[in-house]
């Protein structure tokens, strides 16, 4: 990987970028993407650069962790100019793959933030190319670049490839989404459990339900991509509902004892109506107990009607059922939430202890927030914990649990039966 040279966002800048293209186009294929913020200027103008150059910093924080958990660790992520980024990533990658992983993106990037307390959604164009033996950087760049302004002027098309007849535009999509609801219909959606652990003991003290589909043609299609296929065809309301029917019939499987399930709910699940009543159906036919449960939901999922989803949310702590603010201290953030959900829990990101362990700012960040959180009687769990140092400086600054490679990765439901076993053999 180039250096980071981009000092608002800390991604490569253009220089190296252009490099690693041409590095990578002599060695074999290589795929590109240029994401473009067509509204960036405008916010420039009605807020201020300093409203703009939030945004890019939030814009940049979405995108790497998009690459790293979607696409690999070997991957360019760059910062071109103004608001236009670039991925890239070598080897022969189905286009397909490429453009459905564009397509995911896309609603990563266009989800809420704010700035000055008004909400903004920014939508992206995206353009692809497949860089071939004998590419250069600059020609790279240049056509995905003619992609993008070209992009500019279709109304409704939001991704594009920059090669004439690479693939027909949103036809991978198209079928993903008509594979989707026959993958729910024969249970193909693979349920994956992240354990989670007590920092200062060591135990397993429960696990994050994820999803996973391993598709036939496209391969391992991971949660935030398979969340955006089903946000085209209006399904994500349905395939949340399907992970946790899944997902609480596997935890009923359990022993009886001190370890939880967290399920992610999301802003479809409250636009629905009636969380609390779907919720407790759920638990009733799987038997797996409400004080078991926890929640983790965003800001953003919230933003619909927060008195209603507020409301939702007691009517489901009084059950038992515990609630995680899952994201905290990254995009949008409002602390209105902190006083008003009935919450047990917040869960710190990942990109805020990534660099805990060497960036004297970070740590004091971190011990801010939980210093918070106690004077709030919260537990603080931390996602993305990788080292030792990471994990030892929790522990000092009175973090309660942490979920991370350093440990365990997400696991299939007899891994974590079998981890289970391995700490208390007493518990299967």
């Amino acid at each position: 990987m180039p250096e980071f040279s981009d000092f608002l966002t800390g991604l490569v800048g253009a220089g190296p970028a252009r490099d690693w293209l041409e590095m990578a186009a002599g060695t074999g294929a290589a795929k590109a993407m240029l994401i473009s913020l067509p509204r960036l200027q405008s916010v420039n103008l009605a807020y201020g650069k300093t409203a703009g150059d939030q945004v890019l910093v939030e814009m940049a924080h979405r995108i790497r962790e998009f690459a790293e958990s979607e696409i690999g660790p070997d991957t360019l992520i760059a910062r071109l100019a103004g608001g236009q980024f670039l991925i890239a990533a070598r080897g022969t990658i189905d286009g397909d793959r490429w453009h459905y992983l564009a397509e995911a993106l896309g609603r990563v990037i266009g989800n809420v933030q704010t700035v000055e307390d008004e909400a903004l959604h920014l939508v992206p164009r995206i353009a692809l190319a497949d860089a071939q033996a004998g590419d250069n950087g600059e020609t790279i760049i240049d056509r995905l670049a003619q992609a993008a302004a070209q992009l500019e002027r279709l109304p409704g098309r939001r991704v594009m490839w920059a090669d004439e007849g690479e693939t027909v535009p949103g036809g991978s999509i198209a079928l993903l989404e008509a594979d989707l609801l026959g993958a729910m219909h024969r249970d193909e959606i693979a349920i994956l459990f992240q354990p989670q652990f007590d920092i200062r003991t060591g135990a397993l003290s429960g696990a994050e339900a994820l999803a996973r589909w391993q598709h036939p043609r496209f391969g391992r299609i991971a949660a935030e991509t398979l969340f955006a296929v089903a946000d085209r065809g209006d399904h994500v309301a349905q395939l949340s509902h399907h992970i946790a029917r899944r997902a609480l019939a596997l935890a009923a499987r359990w022993p009886a004892g001190p370890l939880r399930m967290s399920l992610n709910i999301t802003a479809e699940d409250f636009a629905q109506g009636d969380v609390a009543g779907r919720v407790r159906t759920l638990l009733a036919q799987s038997g797996f107990a409400a004080s078991r449960l926890t929640l983790e939901i965003t800001e953003q999922s919230l933003i619909g009607d927060f008195d209603a989803s507020a409301l939702a949310l007691r009517a489901l702590a009084d059950d038992g059922v515990q609630i995680a603010l899952d994201d905290f201290g990254t995009g949008y953030s409002n602390f209105r939430a902190l006083k008003v959900l009935p919450l047990d829990t917040l869960k710190l990101d990942r990109s805020l202890v990534r660099d805990i362990a060497h960036d004297p700012r970070d740590r004091a960040i971190v011990a801010a927030m939980i210093a918070m959180a106690r004077t709030l009687d919260l537990k603080v769990i931390a996602e993305g914990i990788e080292t030792e140092a990471q994990l030892a400086i929790l522990g000092e600054l009175g973090c309660d649990l942490f979920q991370g490679f350093l440990r365990a990765g997400p696991v299939s439901p007899q891994e974590f039966a079998d981890l289970a076993a391995e700490q208390s053999p007493l518990l299967l």
